[in-house]
């Protein structure tokens, strides 16, 4: 990777991991914008964040897709940017988004696996927040 990215903050990352779960299966799907959207503007970890700063974070995930180890990049910059007590806040909105549009694919299966390894969720905690985003996103 020729530019580093600059750190981000505790919420770019959450967003970008967002983000990135939406594109993993190269389709972003309107119900996957809309759940970002509203998670952004409802939680209380949001607050004060600047929502203009999504299409910048938005950009950076794209950039570091389209490398050849850009997910590995993705992970470091969460990993520098993320404080640890939002670790399982950040995969649960993570399966939020995954499950947004009803249905899970290997991708973003795949991609859910990394995010609870890197950001260390344990196996109960992990499958708790995974039946709560599945609940959560139930339709008749």
């Amino acid at each position: 990777m020729t530019n580093t990215p600059p750190p981000m903050s505790p919420q770019d990352c959450l967003v970008a991991l967002m983000i990135a779960v939406s594109a993993s299966d190269e389709h972003i799907r309107t119900s996957e914008l809309v759940t970002i959207q509203q998670i952004v503007n409802h939680l209380p970890v949001f607050r004060d964040y600047d929502v203009d700063r999504m299409r910048t974070i938005a950009a950076t995930v794209f950039e570091l897709f389209e490398e050849e180890e850009g997910l590995d990049a993705l992970f470091a910059l969460i990993r520098e940017g993320l404080p640890g007590h939002l670790a399982e806040t950040a995969y649960a909105m993570a399966c939020d988004v995954a499950a947004a549009d009803g249905k899970l694919e290997q991708s973003e299966l795949r991609l859910l696996q990394e995010i609870r390894h890197e950001l260390n969720i344990d196996r109960l905690a992990g499958a708790a927040i995974e039946r709560g985003a599945r609940a959560r996103h139930m339709t008749l």
